[in-house]
């Protein structure tokens, strides 16, 4: 028996039922449809094929929606000038989020046409550092139930709510705990905006088909004091589960996931530094999935300090990287980085001695007193405190000035941490420092890049992970890049999901940092750009996609038939899932 599926699109292919109300589809010409069960006010009330003013008039006869639009038909290029004069007459970036989130859930292909023409501009709206803000706010905004929301009161049920789900055909769950969300930290249930904003990044730029996405919060409790003293808070009020709770819980969740979207990916998302490492080890053989704060911000971390060891001529082996942070986001660009640097020749010893991680406490060293298991991996020899002067544990301005650090990156979500003291010192151990505060919403990054520039006398290469406008110094102008993960996620779900992998490797992980870095590398950085322009954040995802899916092919992991096209770049780049109308029609499911 051939065990093998095929996963021919990321999005309109009938393999298998999309929805009990509605089912894409192309005709022999390659033309998109939906065919849908239901009529009249049903149809515009479903965000998945609402069409609104654009429905043609033959639709409209055959769905029963005359006389519920206005008389003219329009098309969707129209519409997308209408939204986006309406988008831009709100003043304040959460009054622009929450304009988009109410477009998504009324017209689905219509929200996605005008989040792919200003995706730039719109970035920071539907992502970074806006959704901070739309989490903090969200019992007070909330208007529509998006994705799965399960708690200690619903849980053991998981197995029935979602054989329940109107989408049965899912690939990519964005699921969080949300108890690390972004530098903001425990949000409980508000944390439903991260997953909803990820998926967003997932279809725009990762050209996934919104009809096989889920986001889900895993709902567990919260130790946020103003939450559970707010009346109008939505989640369990009830403090975190912990230890085998914790862990029976997300069992459960896995458990029906499997039986019921055995060919999803699931990345989990904005987990506390200890739930993250043991929850990613616990069921990334289970199941095929990744912790993007962990591998994804490490990969991208990666593919920015390539691009920059590029522009200056230089490898990777030739820096000594000081990481303050050791969180989840910390401890996955020091373990990635650290990879980099042994697929250059050095020894694991040797690469460790080159990557320095310091976290609230100061350098991780062997030996060192309160320092959680999961950071000995990352730990110098006992000898490094010697460079303390005034306590057994070295600073990080000792750390940069002892080791004579060239790259110094932050995660540490201390805003300001990066003084005018340590980036001057980062100036005189290196002609051209690296130097990358990374951490987000923009309120927590270490440095505003236009110090950056001042302190290094416009030495320094800079990238934050939220963004900024160009510096002028000296009379020129200096890009910042913006190290931001959805340079490298949504490639990265999308080749797994063609690829239909039955685990997300660290090898693909390598390759989607090194495919950001070959695209930057061949694009920009004859311009000193380190990362590419947000615009071109599609295109970039197609090649990110494109090497993981061999390297899933190549590591044994891939389950689907994408090895057997003759033009596997060509498939890629087509299966992209495209927001643009297609006609809808009448039937009976099961009829013939």
């Amino acid at each position: 028996m051939n065990s093998r599926r095929t996963i021919a699109t990321l999005g309109w292919r009938k393999a298998s039922t999309a929805s009990p109300f509605f089912q894409p589809g192309k005709d022999a010409k390659g033309n998109k449809y939906i065919e849908t069960s239901m009529s009249g006010f049903a149809v515009l009330r479903v965000p998945q094929i609402n069409k609104g003013a654009a429905f043609t008039l033959k639709e409209r006869e055959e769905l029963h929606l005359s006389g519920l639009l206005p008389p003219a038909v329009k098309t969707q290029e129209q519409q997308i000038e209408r939204t986006y004069r309406r988008y831009l007459a709100h003043v304040t970036p959460i009054e622009k989020y929450q304009y988009l989130r109410e477009l998504q859930e009324r017209n689905e292909h219509l929200y996605f046409a005008l989040l792919s023409a200003h995706l730039e501009e719109m970035l920071p709206i539907i992502y970074t550092p806006t959704v901070g803000d739309a989490c903090r706010q969200y019992s007070y905004m909330y208007n529509f139930p998006r994705g799965l929301s399960f708690s200690p009161d619903n849980i053991a049920q998981a197995d029935e709510i979602i054989s329940r789900f109107h989408l049965k055909d899912v690939r990519m769950i964005v699921a969080t705990d949300s108890s690390a969300i972004l530098g903001i930290g425990d949000q409980g249930y508000g944390g439903m905006g991260i997953p909803v904003g990820k998926l967003a990044l997932y279809t725009a730029a990762g050209g996934v088909s919104p009809f096989q996405t889920c986001p889900v919060v895993l709902d567990v409790g919260t130790n946020g004091k103003d939450l559970l003293e707010d009346g109008m808070y939505l989640g369990t009020r009830q403090k975190r589960l912990v230890g085998r709770e914790y862990m029976n819980f997300m069992e459960k969740f896995v458990k029906a996931v499997k039986k019921h979207w055995p060919q999803a990916i699931i990345q989990w998302e904005d987990l506390s530094k200890d739930a993250a490492f043991t929850v990613l080890e616990r069921f990334r053989d289970e199941v095929s999935s990744f912790n993007d704060d962990i591998q994804g911000t490490g990969a991208v971390t990666l593919a920015g300090v390539v691009a920059a060891c590029r522009l200056l001529g230089t490898k990777l082996s030739d820096q000594v990287f000081v990481i303050s942070g050791a969180g989840a986001g910390g401890a996955g660009v020091a373990w990635v980085i650290r990879e980099g640097l042994i697929r250059e020749g050095l020894s694991r010893e040797e690469a460790n001695r080159r990557v320095l991680v310091l976290d609230s406490a100061g350098l991780l060293y062997k030996g060192r007193a309160r320092m959680e298991d999961y950071k000995n991996d990352f730990a110098q020899p006992a000898s490094v405190r010697d460079w303390a002067k005034t306590s057994d544990t070295p600073t990080l301005f000792e750390t940069v000035v002892e080791s004579k650090a060239t790259c110094l990156l932050g995660l540490s979500g201390i805003p300001g941490q990066f003084s005018e003291a340590l980036v001057r010192q980062m100036a005189r151990n290196t002609s051209r420092p690296i130097i990358f505060p990374l951490s987000n919403p923009t309120s927590s990054c270490e440095a505003l890049p236009v110090d950056i520039f001042e302190w290094s006398q416009g030495q320094a290469i800079v990238a934050t992970g939220s963004p900024f406008e160009p510096v002028v110094y000296g009379g020129k102008e200096h890009f910042i890049g913006q190290g931001n993960n959805a340079f490298v996620f949504p490639g990265l779900g999308a080749g797994a999901i063609l690829a239909g992998t039955s685990k997300v490797t660290d090898n693909m992980i390598m390759e989607g940092a090194y495919a950001l870095a070959d695209y930057t590398t061949a694009k920009w950085v004859k311009e000193g750009r380190i990362f590419p322009p947000v615009s071109e954040m599609r295109q970039c995802s197609v090649d990110v996609a494109l090497r993981v899916v061999k390297q899933a092919i190549a590591d044994g992991v891939a389950t689907s038939d994408v090895a057997e096209h003759p033009d596997l770049e060509s498939h890629v780049r087509n299966s992209f899932w495209q927001p643009t109308y297609p006609t809808v029609i009448p039937r009976a499911f099961g009829s013939s």
